[in-house]
């Protein structure tokens, strides 16, 4: 034992471990370095550079981290370039370890849902923007594990730096036992190094896993302080005149409650110029043609309802009617502009479109929610206003503490979406589409997702928007009685085309042509 404690603290041992502590920097962080530039080449558009990455990956994966040692200090200097052991042993740990960096922010990227990115693109978010601030923030928390995992890895490996004579701990440790030949003692005391060398990495791990958990109890208590902090009695900027006020023929609602669904007579309504034109629209999927040649006309202020059966192409219609999704023929025109296309027609890159989006004022509700789950409720609300559209961070707070308490969440406002019900996303949902007052908003299925007794609550929010007025609305549903009751007119759909329109007496209550007959049949007997 005093032999043992003897290497645990000698010098030259010591000494060793400063190598080894240098080695393992060079790696990791040239290697987290190079594997971010080789995720993003994967992860481009650009096939060329996509190819290139690859062939990296799959070289430096197929060889063994002795040889690449060997290569880099002893080939390389043929080349004119001579470096020291120390360097050249991280730099080739470097290029080794970037490959399975790149594998880890790459599948970081791929594990955030990409119903946030939809939803961050239908917001006006730029590629960059969506990727520092929704992608980014929730990879990173996934792949911290990973990272740590591959920190212990890189420090193994360093030991391997030995053949080319660097002397870190595991070379100094061979030296010693072959002049001493007291090798249980010295390799025993290296193990004890290299276990709290690696055991300090692991708690460097665990605690960065702890700052960036979102469930701490401390962080959202400061989450509310902040919040709390934050919240002035001051209103929206008078820049942006909301149009989402308190009707004065509406009831307020309250922490909680939203409108009920109740059947009443719409007010006399009256409807501006077509504000979203579509002309022979086309959309394929393969050989699977989903849109064949829609034309569709709606004017500033109305509500549409899209009704059709699954796969009749409503939601890839609101989809291409704000460029989630490209057209292969025909052109859809919101407020005179053609979103996600040129002056000549020409397809714009994504960072032009979310422009577009953003002068067109199209608002999106999704199916799935799709809020982003790093973020609360009121900072899915308040932060898009901040990173698309400049509000200060004061100003947006405030204007989503408004729409939270319009669709009856101002209790939930510092909730995760992942402690709320279906019904309560959705809400949320409705309110970050409203926040930066769109002149059109598009809903595609906003209930399919709800159990049946959520659905109630959210057509309630729907209609009482609808009832306000001055807002153009296109709607995606099944639910026919809410479009009797909101809709001022009904487009159904079935295999990619529009059968029938009108209002909703019209085609829900005298359809003419039979496929519309056998839908509503099958709708009102659901709903029974």
């Amino acid at each position: 034992m005093t032999e043992f404690l003897h290497y645990l603290t000698l010098p030259y041992l010591l000494e060793g471990i400063a190598f080894t502590l240098r080695l393992t920097a060079m790696g990791f962080v040239g290697g987290m370095v190079l594997g971010l530039f080789l995720a993003a080449m994967q992860l481009t558009r650009f096939r060329a550079l996509t190819w290139v990455a690859r062939a990296y990956v799959t070289l430096y994966r197929g060889t063994p981290l002795i040889l690449q040692l060997v290569f880099v200090f002893s080939v390389l200097p043929r080349a004119g370039i001579t470096l020291s052991p120390l360097v050249a042993g991280g730099l080739a740990l470097a290029l080794n370890e970037a490959v399975f960096f790149a594998e880890i922010f790459r599948s970081g990227v791929k594990g955030v849902d990409p119903g946030q990115v939809a939803a961050g693109r239908a917001l006006g978010m730029r590629p960059a923007l969506l990727m520092r601030r929704v992608v980014a923030p929730q990879g990173l928390r996934a792949i911290v594990p990973s990272l740590g995992s591959e920190g212990v890895a890189t420090m193994k490996n360093s030991a391997l730096a030995s053949i080319i004579a660097v002397p870190e701990l595991t070379l100094r440790t061979q030296q010693l036992a072959s002049a001493t030949f007291d090798y249980f003692e010295i390799y025993f005391a290296t193990a004890v190094m290299y276990l709290l060398l690696t055991g300090a990495l692991t708690l460097v791990q665990l605690a960065v896993e702890r700052a960036l958990d979102l469930d701490r109890p401390a962080q959202a208590s400061l989450r509310s302080w902040v919040a709390r902090l934050g919240r002035p009695a001051v209103g929206v900027p008078t820049t942006v005149e909301p149009d989402l006020r308190r009707a004065p023929d509406r009831t307020d609602v309250g922490l909680g409650e939203v409108p009920a669904l109740t059947r009443a007579d719409p007010p006399p309504r009256s409807f501006g110029e077509a504000l979203i034109e579509a002309f022979d629209l086309r959309k394929s999927y393969g050989d699977n043609e989903v849109l064949r040649g829609i034309d569709l006309h709606v004017r500033q202020g109305e509500v549409v309802a899209l009704l059709g059966p699954s796969g009749s192409g409503k939601s890839t219609l609101l989809r291409c009617i704000n460029h989630l999704e490209g057209l292969d023929g025909g052109s859809v025109l919101v407020a005179g502009t053609a979103i996600g296309y040129g002056e000549r027609g020409d397809e714009l890159v994504e960072r032009h479109v979310a422009r577009q989006r953003v002068e067109a004022g199209v608002g999106m509700v999704f199916q799935q929610f799709n809020l982003f789950h790093h973020l609360t409720a009121r900072e899915n609300v308040a932060a898009p206003l901040r990173w698309v559209h400049g509000w200060s961070r004061e100003d947006a707070a405030a204007r989503a503490d408004e729409l939270l308490a319009q669709v009856g969440m101002a209790h939930r406002a510092d909730a995760l979406p992942r402690h709320m019900s279906g019904g309560q996303q959705q809400r949320v949902g409705i309110a970050r589409a409203l926040a930066s007052n769109p002149k059109v908003l598009l809903l595609d299925e906003p209930t399919s997702a709800l159990d049946p007794e959520l659905v109630a609550e959210v057509l309630g929010v729907i209609q009482g928007l609808a009832r306000q007025g001055g807002l153009t609305m296109i709607i995606a549903t099944h639910q026919l009685r809410f479009a009797r009751e909101v809709a001022d007119r009904v487009v159904f759909m079935a295999g990619g085309v529009v059968v029938e329109q009108g209002t909703a007496q019209q085609v829900i209550g005298d359809p003419q042509v039979e496929a519309t007959r056998r839908f509503v049949r099958a709708m009102d007997s659901a709903e029974v």
